[in-house]
Formats: C-alpha cells, sequence, structure tokens
C-alpha cells in the first residue's frame, strides 16, 4: 500500500430521556416538523435552560461502560456557529471540562485485537434536521430534534481501515445498548458517526491533512464512505494536489461525497462557558453508585455464555447482537434448564422465523419462560423436533403457551406401543413395493418408511420406539422370503 489511512471517529448517540435536555419537550423520533418544540429548544430571547439529571446520569453511564475516567467537575459551553440546523446560533456543548475522558475499547478484527482509545465523552444538545430535496435547490428545517439530549464519544485517530471503524461502531453501539441509556437506531438517527479521514505516505510518521464526513447513519455507509475517501485523497495526492481540511456530505445513493465548507477548528467556535448553567459536580460515592446500578455489560456476558454456560464464540456472540435476544436466551436457559439446548434452538429456530418474517427480537411475542417450557418438552421427548417447530410457529401467530397449542393438536408424543405397532404394520401393507425394495438391500428405503410411519402418527410417535418396531417387523418379513 502506497498510502496509510489514518481514521478517527466521532459518535453522536442520542440519549433515551423521557424529555430533552433543557426543556420538558418529548423525546421521541418523528411528528410532524417543527410540533415538538418550544421557546427554550428554540432559543428564543428571555429563555433559561434547565440541566436535566438524568441525561448527565446517562453520560456517566456511558463513560463507565466505555471504560472512561469519570470527571467529579465538569462544565458546560457555548459552541458559536451559525447554520440552520439551530435556531439559537450556538450549541449548548462541552469544551475542556467533559463529562468523560481516556477510555476506550477492544475490538476483533482479521489481524486479531487491537485496542482503540477514546479521548473523551461529552454531552451536548442536538440539533435540528435539515431536509434537501433531491435537485439541491433548496433545503428546509425541522427543529423536533432540537435539544434532544446528546453523548459524542470522540476517539483517538487509532483507526486504520473501514473494517476497524465498522467494528468500534457495532462494538460501541452494544455497549450503549446494554447500558440501556439509548435505543441506538442508526435507521432514525439515534446514532450516527462523523468520519475523519486523512492518509500519509507509507514510511512517514507525519500525518496528512484530515476531511470529516458528517451524520453517517449505517455500519455499511461508514464502511463505504471510508473507502471512498480514501481513493478519493489518493487521486489528488498522486496528481500532485493537495489535500485540503475540509466538511463534506457523503452521498450514500451515490457512493460519493460533496464539498460542504472548509473544516473548523476548535477556536473558530469561540467557545465560553455558558452562564446559564451551573457546572456539573460529582462526588466519589455518587460515581461509584452509578457504576455499581450498570447491568451486566457484553464482555462479562461473553464468558459467562461461553464458559459457564458452554457456548461456542460464535453462538455466543450472535446471542449478544440484542439485548431482547440475549434476554430470551437467559430467561429461556433458566427455564428449560439446559443452555445448549435453549441456544440452539433459538438460533436455528427462532432466528430462522424472525429471519423469515422480518420481525425484531424485540417483536417476539412471548417471553424466555415460556419458550423454555417448550424446549423442555423436546428435551423430555414429549413432543419430537417436527413438531416443536409447529408449536413455535404457531407461538408467534396465535400467543398461545406451548402446553396448550400441544393439546389442541394432540402433538403429545405417544407412550402406547400397541397404536404405533398397528400404524407400522398399516403402513408396511400400503407400501408393499417399498419394502421389497428394503428387502432385496436398499436400505434407503428404509427412511421413507419411517416418515411414512411418523406422518401417519401426526407427530405423535416416539422415533426411536417407531424405529425400532419397523425393524422388527421388516426383519420379520425378510426372515419369511
Amino acid at each position: 500500500m502506497k498510502y496509510i489511512p489514518t481514521i478517527g471517529l466521532e459518535i453522536h448517540c442520542e440519549l433515551s430521556t423521557k424529555s430533552k435536555i433543557f426543556c420538558d419537550c418529548p423525546v421521541s423520533f418523528g411528528g410532524e416538523p417543527n410540533t415538538r418544540c418550544c421557546p427554550v429548544c428554540t432559543g428564543l430571547p428571555g429563555t433559561l435552560p434547565v440541566l436535566n439529571k438524568k441525561a448527565v446520569e446517562y453520560t456517566v453511564k456511558a463513560g463507565v461502560a466505555l471504560n472512561c475516567e469519570i470527571n467529579e467537575f465538569s462544565k458546560l459551553d457555548r459552541k458559536n456557529y451559525f447554520y440552520p440546523d439551530l435556531p439559537k446560533a450556538y450549541q449548548i456543548s462541552q469544551f475542556d471540562l467533559p463529562v468523560c475522558k481516556d477510555g476506550g475499547l477492544t475490538i476483533n478484527t482479521s489481524d486479531g485485537e487491537k485496542f482503540i482509545r477514546i479521548e473523551r465523552i461529552h454531552l451536548e444538545e442536538d440539533a435540528g434536521k435539515l431536509l434537501h430535496d433531491g435537485f439541491g435547490k433548496y433545503s428546509l428545517a425541522d427543529y423536533n430534534r432540537c435539544g434532544v439530549p446528546l453523548i459524542e464519544i470522540v476517539t483517538r485517530p487509532d483507526l486504520s481501515s473501514s473494517e476497524e471503524a465498522k467494528a468500534f461502531v457495532e462494538k460501541v453501539r452494544l455497549m450503549l445498548l446494554y447500558s440501556g441509556i439509548s435505543d441506538c437506531r442508526m435507521e432514525e438517527g439515534s446514532l450516527r458517526a462523523d468520519v475523519n479521514v486523512s492518509i500519509r505516505p507509507f514510511g512517514t510518521d507525519e500525518l496528512g491533512t484530515r476531511s470529516e464526513m458528517k451524520n453517517i447513519n449505517s455500519l455499511k455507509a461508514i464502511a463505504r464512505a471510508i473507502d471512498s475517501e480514501i481513493i478519493r485523497q489518493s487521486e489528488i495526492l498522486e496528481d500532485g494536489g493537495k489535500i485540503i481540511q475540509e466538511t463534506r456530505r457523503w452521498d450514500d445513493n451515490k457512493g460519493e461525497s460533496k464539498s460542504l465548507r472548509s473544516k473548523e477548528d476548535a477556536h473558530d467556535y469561540r467557545y465560553f462557558p455558558e452562564p446559564d448553567i451551573v457546572p456539573v459536580t460529582f462526588t466519589k460515592e455518587e460515581i461509584e453508585s452509578i457504576r455499581n446500578s450498570m447491568p451486566e455489560l457484553p464482555d462479562k456476558k461473553f464468558i459467562k455464555y461461553t464458559s459457564a454456560f458452554g457456548l461456542n464464540e460464535a453462538d455466543a456472540s450472535l446471542l449478544l447482537t440484542s439485548v431482547s435476544l440475549s434476554d430470551l436466551f437467559e430467561s429461556t436457559a433458566e427455564e428449560c434448564g439446559n443452555p445448549k439446548s435453549a441456544s440452539n434452538f433459538i438460533i436455528v429456530e427462532v432466528l430462522r422465523r424472525l429471519n423469515d418474517s422480518g420481525m425484531l427480537p424485540e417483536d417476539i411475542p412471548f417471553s424466555g419462560k415460556v419458550l423454555g417450557s417448550l424446549v423442555k418438552m423436546l428435551e423430555n421427548e414429549e413432543i419430537t423436533a417436527a413438531n416443536a417447530k409447529k408449536v413455535l410457529s404457531a407461538m408467534f401467530d396465535s400467543g398461545k403457551d406451548p402446553e396448550t397449542i400441544v393439546a389442541e393438536n394432540a402433538y403429545r408424543i405417544t407412550n402406547d406401543t400397541g397404536e404405533v405397532e398397528k400404524t407400522v404394520i398399516e403402513i408396511l401393507s400400503n407400501n408393499e413395493k417399498a419394502v421389497e425394495e428394503y428387502i432385496g438391500g436398499k436400505e434407503k428405503t428404509f427412511g421413507f418408511l419411517m416418515g411414512q410411519c411418523s406422518r401417519a402418527l401426526t407427530g405423535r410417535g416416539n422415533p426411536k420406539v417407531i424405529q425400532q418396531i419397523l425393524r422388527n417387523e421388516l426383519d420379520k418379513r425378510k426372515g419369511g422370503v
């Protein structure tokens, strides 16, 4: 490679508080434009902001989840810039004293593990949203999002590929989801990233001039934007040109970026302390209390799943991709008493149903305790695997519990060997050609006859019992030849 990429990320995450950061306006996605804002969040003269305590607490939780130091003293600042998405022409943010600093996460890449440093996490208000027409002639401003509490997670320039950047954002998203501080829905903009990219010639240490692409809201788009920017900068340098520091807008549909403005540095924003909000202070005891209130995070769960539960790493990682899926697995395993069986059934059957229907894990209409009772019935050979699938389908469609579905459809395995024997003899009588083929040495015919017997018993026959009785009856006919 002729050039070495250097990548830094600024990940913006909206916090799941009930109200905005400085007023009582509701925090919710969508709605008619400019219907969820008030004089405070639109910055009308004479209004005063009041800091949302829960937003500060959630910021600390994010810091704990991302292994940051928590500052006992921090303050809010005014960041001045004149863009249509901020009607008061400044943003209340944090400059030199953020809530969290000096953290990081380990990610897995094709080259192994890599630790990515986090410089800071600061709390701020979100801006509004600009809606652009398809021809680039005008933009409309929707201020519903103004004042939604937001944290910005700023990395050190430790990333060196789109693969690493994608893995890091994915890991951050997972940690924030398990912390319970955000829904992290990238498609709704509650998690998005600004990407800073520079390249330098191989063999040199001095970083190149960076460009920034803002508000990218999908993992695939983040990777595509980085790869495209590396190519763009490489071509400029190859042609003898010079990279300029600028902000660009990534168009994922076209697969290209467009220059928006020259990139500002911190001094361009003319930061100064926010005069209407007192500094944020914590005691060590308060920080420790928040730390102790944290739920179990994915890294710790992964160790539990692979060590205590005996799952392989791939299955453990898959179950941890969603908080709802992880909760479902744990309660299913607790109910059925067999974590491996619970894992296998969820990964093979439940996820197949979700993929086929386009449902999300949080949309599953039954609890892990209910699913655990189904897995237990399967483990105890009360129902066959085929009928367990039918029961699961009915649970999704009707919301009924497994016991009711099994009883209504006579799915429970029969222990009446007389009924099984009668059915086997009847099947053999109706399939004389297959019997002759088996006697003649065509062993594969046995599978056909097994299937016929199981079908006739509507899945209620114990496969082991059917197999034994079928073998006995075929051996009798074979011996009589």
